[in-house]
């Protein structure tokens, strides 16, 4: 058993996986399998009697991050293993010793601190704003993170080279008062929680060695976003030992700002002297033209530029040599680059592109439009639903917080009791899914416009495109398994894919990745962002772009407008991070959009039975009404069907990443008699046609 977790690993990864002592250093590239990787690791020590997963801590950055640890995990046969935040870590500990080590009431932890900062503010009667008030708490947590107290914060401000919008003597007044009524109340924020922790293992040797008992393998992900604060907790859940692996790629450095600091990954062999440091650089992510121009961006950063404690190319890693990504995937298409007039046509343009790929069967949860700072969101919210294309807003409300959903779950909880199961067919599922979801106000079509309405009912349609997707993984999956999946996902705040195009600003996009990705506004001020001054903050601008580039699998657009508004001076210069590459071989030169040529947006798809609009994922791929009649070719599907559980079996992959059942069902409805006829059906993308479309069309009899 512990061989086959090895199995379907590549060279690197495997060295990883059989590297089960510690210190280990893993730099990972955007694309390359990390998370397969440390798992793979974790399982394999655990399966040959090395680790005992209940001793094995791996920490992560989000909760997210942590529940897709855990569930991959699960599957590899090492259930035991805790994975979870620095914060959920220390908090979990603090609670647990806190009646021990210092007694009475514990302090309440606070979530934002956005309120003790106003009432530190008012207390120094200094009337600030909603927006100075949030760059008060951003300046505060910087400084907790770095380790300053408020007399330190305006040397330390000046040392950093940062520059706050507000006054830095302000800001050390209202943090110094800020300090004093968190104290005087009881409270504690996220930053102190991690130091407070950290206090009582190095003070309490007792404490200590308990932590270091039941935690003696450690895993830290992302470990170039590490700040000293974190550092100082891991050091002491460590103590004198080394087994610890982490996980960085330092060309994703790209939150310098909060306090975080690339120099432990730099640094690592020089902590861990004769450290083993493994490199992985085989992109399954993205295809040849997106590696390649990625690789373009970040090949071109200045040598030794970077500063002190910052990520540069010569500085890469513990070895001093960049990653540089090599593509694993088929070629696609080449990156687009594309200049407008001004920012109106630019987000028109992306949204009739976004229309376009939608068309041509790429569903619109798999794009995203990215950009530096969230004021740009405005354009392209305005542009997708003037085009009727869905869009999600990325940083909003946390999802499984929204009534809505609280509502639905709570429905489906209740439906689950009264023993309304699913059928075992898949479809079972998915009917009883929406059946429930009809009682919280779900309906077939979307209401008009983009306000609160459209919102819910965005929320509600992700509950039933889950069931869709968890009904074509697993046929057998019901009711109560689809509601198990749904408290895990809340647990992790690991929300299902809204079908709407993704806007996000490139922070948030870290860590996800989409078949198209639109990044805009790349005009110099906004990226590099204008006050990005020393050659360490324009390195990281560029660092920036990087990660934006390689959220892309497949498609992929860059571009910029000469002027903010229509009619404006045209001024504007695109970003100097692309100097070079928009007139590479191969790559289409920029070229103004036409205005003339913008297409009229289209409305829903209609049924090619009834011509009712069809709004579910489902239905869309069938290209008709559930209920409508269709001609079913059922032995076709059966070899389709036969064929898929094959090919998924030979990849290593769910039987749905090949096709969904609703596209091998429209598959057999519509029997394509030739390559186009097979590339209109919705659910058939570019990649799977190159991919599987000889092999479909044989079993069609083509």
């Amino acid at each position: 058993m512990a061989e086959s977790v090895l199995a379907g690993l590549d060279p690197e990864q495997r060295e990883v996986a059989e590297a089960v002592q510690g210190p280990v250093c893993v730099l990972a590239g955007a694309g390359t399998g990390k998370t397969r990787a440390i798992t793979h690791r974790i399982a394999y020590a655990a399966l040959t009697g090395v680790v005992t997963p209940q001793r094995v801590l791996a920490v992560t950055f989000t909760t997210r991050a942590a529940g897709e640890l855990r569930s991959r995990l699960r599957m590899l046969g090492a259930p035991g293993v805790q994975a979870r935040t620095f914060h959920a870590a220390a908090l979990r500990q603090l609670t647990y010793f806190w009646p021990r080590v210092v007694g009475g009431e514990p302090p309440k932890i606070i979530d934002s601190k956005i309120t003790l900062v106003a009432d530190a503010a008012r207390a120094c009667r200094l009337p600030f704003g909603r927006t100075e008030l949030r760059d008060v708490a951003s300046e505060i947590e910087w400084a907790k993170a770095t380790q300053h107290r408020p007399e330190d914060y305006p040397a330390a401000v000046a040392k950093a080279g940062r520059k706050p919008s507000t006054e830095v003597v302000d800001v050390a007044r209202v943090y110094a008062m800020y300090e004093q009524l968190r104290r005087e109340r009881n409270l504690l924020d996220f930053e102190g929680m991690l130091e407070l922790t950290a206090a009582v293992l190095t003070e309490h040797r007792e404490v200590a060695n308990q932590v270091r008992e039941q935690y003696r393998h450690f895993v830290v992900d992302e470990f170039q976003d590490v700040n000293p604060l974190q550092k100082m907790l891991l050091d002491a859940w460590l103590g004198d030992r080394d087994d610890l692996c982490v996980v960085g790629d330092p060309n994703q450095t790209i939150y310098s700002f909060t306090g975080a600091s690339p120099s432990h990954l730099l640094d690592f062999t020089r902590e861990h002297p004769g450290a083993k440091v493994v490199r992985l650089v085989r992109d399954y992510r993205s295809t040849p033209q997106v590696v390649r121009l990625a690789n373009g961006v970040i090949g071109q950063a200045g040598r030794g530029q970077a500063g002190p404690g910052q990520a540069g190319p010569g500085q890469a890693g513990p070895e001093g040599r960049g990653l540089e990504l090599v593509a694993q995937r088929e070629a696609g298409p080449e990156p687009v680059f594309n200049e407008y007039d001004d920012e109106i046509a630019e987000a028109d343009d992306a949204a009739r592109r976004a229309r376009k790929l939608i068309d041509e069967g790429v569903p619109a949860r798999e794009m995203a439009i990215l950009f530096r700072v969230n004021a740009q969101s405005q354009a392209y919210e305005a542009a997708l639903a003037a085009a009727g294309v869905p869009y999600v807003l990325r940083g909003a409300e946390r999802f499984f917080e929204r009534p809505e959903v609280k509502q639905s779950v709570f429905m489906l909880k209740a439906a689950t009791r009264a023993g309304a199961d699913a059928e075992t067919d898949g479809l079972g599922l998915i009917q009883t899914v929406r059946h429930v979801l009809l009682g919280a106000g779900f309906s077939d079509r979307p209401p008009e416009g983009a306000g609160a309405a459209r919102a819910k009912w965005e929320s509600l349609a992700a509950l039933a495109q889950l069931a869709e997707d968890m009904a074509a993984d697993d046929p057998q999956a019901g009711l109560p398994e689809f509601v198990a999946e749904l408290e895990e996902r809340a647990a992790a705040q690991h929300a299902p894919p809204l079908e709407g195009v993704t806007l996000a600003s490139l922070h948030a996009a870290k860590g996800l990745e989409w078949d198209a990705v639109f990044l805009v506004g790349l005009v110099e001020g906004t990226l590099p962002i204008i006050y990005a001054e020393t050659p360490a903050q324009v390195e990281e601008e560029r660092r920036l772009l990087y990660v934006g580039i390689t959220r892309a699998r497949v498609h992929l657009s860059l571009s910029w407008a000469l002027s903010r508004s229509p009619g404006g001076a045209r001024h504007r210069r695109p970003s100097r991070f692309l100097t070079g590459l928009t007139g590479r071989a191969g790559t289409p030169t920029p070229a103004r959009a036409d205005r003339t040529k913008r297409r009229a947006a289209k409305g829903p798809q209609p049924c090619r039975v009834c011509g009712r609009p069809l709004t579910a994922a489902v239905e869309r791929k069938l290209g008709r009404c559930e209920d409508c009649p269709s001609e079913l070719n059922e032995e076709l599907l059966i070899a389709l069907k036969e064929w898929r559980a094959q090919v998924s079996e030979e990849q290593k992959v769910p039987t749905y990443v090949v096709f969904t059942d609703a596209t091998l069902q429209a598959i057999a409805e519509h029997d394509p008699e030739s390559v186009e006829d097979l590339a209109r059906i919705p659910g058939v993308s570019k990649v799977k046609l190159d991919r599987y479309g000889d092999a479909v069309l044989t079993l069609c009899g083509v």
